[in-house]
């Protein structure tokens, strides 16, 4: 289904595209300049940069949201910040738009240097953060910066992802598109149209940002072409909390205060209010965080989505990006993804070369209608080990099979075993929650009997074995009190090296030298420190967790107090991933309480004991269980022979402060 959903899109896009390609006055290049492989009779499309930067038009409007959330008896207006080339407007010709939308223009900065726009004495825009403006307003697109509601030159309130926030984008690309209204001023009545653009809209950006270009792209609004988004939230309730368990010491208010300007702190005190009252710390699944789920409406998405994120991303957590990849297909929609082993990064930091001229084929095709087979390339790149990158025709790989594996007591004290044969009936593990320890203390005792998880391994393993997409652990547990919390990791049990997602940088070092992307103007430079990857040798990777208040077993959306030595079964969604777990390597399944730094202890510190015969987890194998058993059976090389697993050189994991934005 999913193919021939993406055919019947990728042929009316492909008539479209010719048609907006004769309209536009395509510049081509010679064949293999940039873009997938092409016959060598065949040109490529590409966009150059002809168009003066220096003299582009730089203004601002603000476009009217027809909402009034901060209740001052008008309607709220947002400010959005332009810079879009002079000669096309000249020409008759109308550019498409680059879009970001971010709450973090002047509180904190965007990108690896914090930047943020500035403005020359009337209040007029002179710099833009990031390189879109420098290197695609040369190209005949326009970029346009919106502030969110609440937000630096902007009305009304920050709702944290709710109405307000996604109508402060979607009014945007209405206005762009001829539905809406906007003013040359704050306050004034002079109504400014948007005549240099055809509508054409592709939105972009990291964390925050993505997540409003998602929450956008939901509403199905006309006009929205693609998306790119980078880290990105597709649940706010999955930000604050995993199937009830708290992911940390705070709600929304916070977030909001954080990002808002001083003006609207002020006047958006019922709004912050709000977000106490209708967000409460139990994990509870109110209708607060329904309106902030844009899972739920991926099929109406008409947008194409290219999807990038770290799968050691830490804020922003990888299980946001799976079920919203999964939502999507279900759809039919048009996608394209990118997985780094870093944490939250931006891809212009961690593969800037790649990165530009695949972004540069992507909004060619999307947004000026180039026939350059971008949307033939592989679905997927996934970085495999620092810098090394493999591709996918489609993601996850075709023959990735749901496989059940099987925890079982092991031959002597220490870790048990996880294969296909199911525990014996009556077969148990037990642990005591330790807030103390976290998913690498785990990992490293796996073989020792520690009190505080119960670990469970294959043996060393005779052939790779790939897991690509979601998994998840069915556990069956009795608790000692009427609290508990869970977490299920997965662990490559092996030597590596790998980049070091936590420490500072989540993955890359920011060097001295800068390269350029793009002409600069005296207010906005194009160019930008490079990086390098920053790596650590370790004796295990933790790959993929998950997280659940046992107290959600009856209802994901409403928890209740346990009794004590009562049965519960409850399976815990686990993030998505792509890894491969080499020859030599052991991989191992991991239950246990309280993950410090990534989860709030619960009020009790209980012990659970697991019924293994009922416990389970189920992993998306490339290969399915023949996969499995290959790698299970026959001799493993003998040069990686495991032992017990140590984290050389690994920083300790730092609690991810509750802002899903810049790298901290």
């Amino acid at each position: 289904m999913e193919i021939r959903a993406r055919g019947a899109r990728w042929s009316y896009r492909t008539l479209v595209a010719a048609a907006s390609a004769a309209l536009l006055g395509v510049l081509l290049t010679p064949a293999g300049a940039e873009g997938a492989p092409r016959p060598a009779h065949e040109a490529v499309k590409v966009s150059q940069p002809v168009h003066s930067y220096a003299d582009a038009v730089r203004e601002s409007v603000w476009v009217d949201t027809g909402l009034d959330g901060d209740a001052d008896g008008a309607s709220d207006r947002v400010a959005v910040d332009i810079v879009r080339p002079a000669e096309p407007d000249r020409q008759g010709r109308k550019v498409p738009v680059i879009m970001d939308a971010s709450p973090y223009y002047s509180c904190c900065g965007r990108g690896n240097e914090s930047q943020r726009k500035t403005y020359d004495a009337e209040g007029n825009p002179l710099s833009f953060p990031l390189h879109y403006d420098n290197y695609f307003v040369p190209r005949g697109y326009a970029f346009v910066a919106v502030d969110l509601a609440g937000t630096n030159r902007s009305d009304g309130c920050v709702d944290v992802g709710g109405r307000s926030d996604i109508q402060s984008a979607k009014a945007v690309v209405d206005w762009l598109n001829g539905r809406a209204r906007a003013y040359a001023t704050r306050t004034g009545t002079t109504r400014v149209t948007a005549g240099w653009t055809n509508g054409r809209t592709g939105m972009i950006g990291k964390s925050y940002d993505g997540t409003i270009a998602n929450g956008v792209a939901a509403t199905g609004v006309r006009g929205l072409e693609t998306i790119v988004p980078i880290s990105a939230i597709s649940s706010w309730y999955d930000y604050y909390f995993q199937q009830g368990a708290p992911l940390y010491d705070s709600g929304p208010e916070w977030l909001s205060d954080y990002v808002e300007s001083p003006e609207a702190r002020t006047r958006c005190q019922a709004v912050q209010q709000r977000l106490v009252d209708e967000a409460p710390r139990t994990g509870d699944l109110t209708p607060l965080w329904g309106e902030r789920d844009y899972v739920k409406h991926a099929d109406r998405v008409t947008a194409s989505v290219f999807a990038v994120h770290g799968m050691q991303d830490l804020n922003v957590r990888t299980k946001h990006l799976g079920q919203w990849w999964d939502a999507l297909a279900d759809a039919g929609v048009e996608r394209k993804i990118w997985l780094s082993q870093t944490g939250h990064v931006d891809p212009f930091d961690f593969r800037r070369t790649e990165w530009v001229d695949t972004l540069h084929r992507w909004f060619d095709h999307y947004l000026l209608g180039y026939d350059n087979g971008v949307e033939r390339a592989p679905m997927a790149d996934i970085e495999r080990a620092p810098g090394q990158w493999t591709t996918d025709r489609v993601w996850p790989p075709r023959t990735t099979d749901t496989t059940t594996l099987r925890p079982a007591p092991g031959p002597s004290a220490g870790a048990g075993t996880l294969g296909r044969a199911p525990a014996r009936p009556g077969a148990t593990a037990a642990f005591t929650d330790d807030p103390a320890l976290d998913e690498d203390d785990w990992a490293r005792d796996i073989d020792l009997d520690t009190p505080a998880k119960a670990g469970f391994v294959t043996r060393p393993l005779s052939h790779d074995l790939r897991l690509s997409g979601s998994s998840t652990v069915t556990v069956t547990a009795t608790p000692s009190t009427a609290t508990a919390h869970l977490s299920a990791v997965l662990v490559d049990l092996g030597p590596d090296t790998i980049r070091d997602y936590n420490a500072p940088g989540e993955g890359i070092t920011t060097l001295t030298a800068r390269t350029c992307w793009g002409p600069s103007t005296p207010a906005d430079s194009s160019c930008y420190r490079e990086t390098a990857p920053r790596t650590a040798a370790v004796g295990h990777t933790v790959f993929s967790r998950g997280w659940a208040d046992l107290g959600t077993y009856a209802s994901a959306g409403h928890g209740r107090p346990l009794t004590p030595g009562k049965r519960y079964t409850l399976t815990v969604d686990l993030a998505a991933t792509d890894h491969v777990v080499p020859a030599g390597h052991r991989l191992a399944l991991i239950v246990a309480g309280t993950d410090r730094g990534l989860i709030d202890p619960p009020s009790t510190t209980p012990t659970l004991t697991l019924d293994l015969a009922r416990t389970s987890a189920h992993l998306p194998l490339v290969g399915g269980a023949r996969a499995f058993t290959r790698a299970t059976t026959g001799a493993a090389p003998t040069d990686l022979a495991p032992g017990r697993s140590r984290p050389d050189g690994v920083a300790e994991l730092r609690r991810t402060p509750p802002i899903p934005g810049e790298r901290s």
